[in-house]
């Protein structure tokens, strides 16, 4: 692999940080009103900006579980569901790679390679939001949610997975 086996930890806990700074999904709904929502799903928070509405315009920030409230009863309820859990497994893995970054030493003397457990964290959670997308694309009202951070969890997954770290 082209990852140098010393520098695994460091890139695990990197692509573990950064993975909470992109997107996991983009969609974008417009009516013939005139009347739009944006919403940019991270993986522990969600913004939705409303604009074509003088009443209802402006930007929204909310966790996971808030937004699920918000869409309680609604078809895409069941994906606002899943990202919950893809959100639950996500934290984990930050809270796996802070202790990896402030305990590297004892981290290292675990059984299972806490880079290997960072790459299955990372992409079991791609695999569940690639569920939630899915069901946005089935239930939801924008024709096209783009999983622009998936596709990233995945690839940081299989990198953490497969990079060698034999000394």
């Amino acid at each position: 692999m082209w990852v140098r086996s010393e520098y695994a930890g460091e890139l695990a806990v990197l692509l573990t940080w950064l993975s909470a700074l992109i997107p996991w999904n983009v969609s974008y709904a417009a009516n013939p009103s005139g009347a739009a929502v944006l919403f940019v799903r991270f993986p522990l928070a969600q913004v939705r900006y409303v604009f074509g509405l003088p009443i209802a315009r402006g930007v929204v920030v909310s966790d996971p579980l808030s937004a699920l409230a918000f869409q309680r009863g609604n078809p895409i309820a069941a994906a606002y569901r899943v990202w919950a859990v893809g959100a639950a497994v996500f934290a984990v893995a930050l809270v796996v790679s802070a202790v990896y970054y402030r305990r590297e030493a004892w981290a290292e003397s675990w059984p299972v390679d806490p880079v290997r457990i960072l790459g299955g964290l990372l992409g079991a959670t791609g695999l569940v939001f690639a569920g939630a997308t899915y069901l946005l694309l089935l239930r939801g009202f924008s024709p096209l949610p783009i999983p622009l951070g998936v596709v990233f969890l995945f690839l940081f997954g299989g990198l953490l997975l497969t990079v060698d770290r034999t000394d």
